[in-house]
């Protein structure tokens, strides 16, 4: 086997994603394998949002149950096809977003689904602790847009760093399987219990 075959073979087993794909990045990145990597990433994520509008009437509900059994976490995961629901990518993606809720706590999807009062209370609060700074008023709401976008990856799923790699948010991880398995992929909801927490 060459070394090109062997690159593609390296960026398949890694990524998943098909021998032309692969071997395209390649030649993009100069046989760059880390550069390679990130761009299938990029390009999965633009043929994710290309995708964005089908319909994903299909799916799968995941349970994931913490070791000591005090978390318990339920999600449905739609897709195009019932085919794709029985895939084990998508199933390996349904389980690691269960694992991502009960790890992480996320309280929405995506940051518009935040409701509107939240929204407005914490942008008072940034505000309040900007208030006395001295900075201009344009430098205070960057660094309000700044703390709110801090604020999405702590309590949008969607916008979290995924767990297991921290590198990868786990919008943009739902984009790479979109990308591998050619459909549509949305989280549709969720619900966390945890023993002790009132509701």
């Amino acid at each position: 086997m060459s070394q090109d075959a062997n690159l593609v073979k390296q960026l398949r087993d890694q990524t998943g994603i098909g021998f032309m794909e692969c071997k395209k990045a390649l030649v993009e990145t100069g046989d760059n394998l880390e550069k390679a990597i990130e761009y299938l990433r990029k390009r999965g994520f633009e043929k994710a949002k290309s995708k964005a509008g089908r319909s994903t009437n299909q799916g799968s509900i995941g349970a994931y149950i913490h070791t000591h059994g005090n978390i318990g976490v339920m999600v449905e995961l739609g897709c195009e096809t019932d085919f794709v629901a029985k895939n084990e990518d998508f199933k390996t993606l349904l389980k690691d977003i269960a694992m991502q809720i009960a790890a992480m706590n996320p309280k929405y999807i995506a940051p518009e689904n935040v409701p509107a009062d939240v929204l407005e209370k914490e942008k008072e609060i940034f505000a309040e602790q900007m208030k006395n700074s001295g900075k201009p008023a344009e430098i205070i709401n960057k660094i309000v847009e700044g703390k709110l976008a801090k604020l999405y990856s702590e309590i949008c799923l969607l916008n979290q760093a995924f767990f297991k790699d921290d590198s990868v948010t786990i919008d943009k991880l739902i984009a790479e399987k979109i990308h591998k398995i050619g459909e549509n992929i949305v989280v549709k909801r969720f619900v966390r219990y945890q023993v002790g927490e009132e509701f």
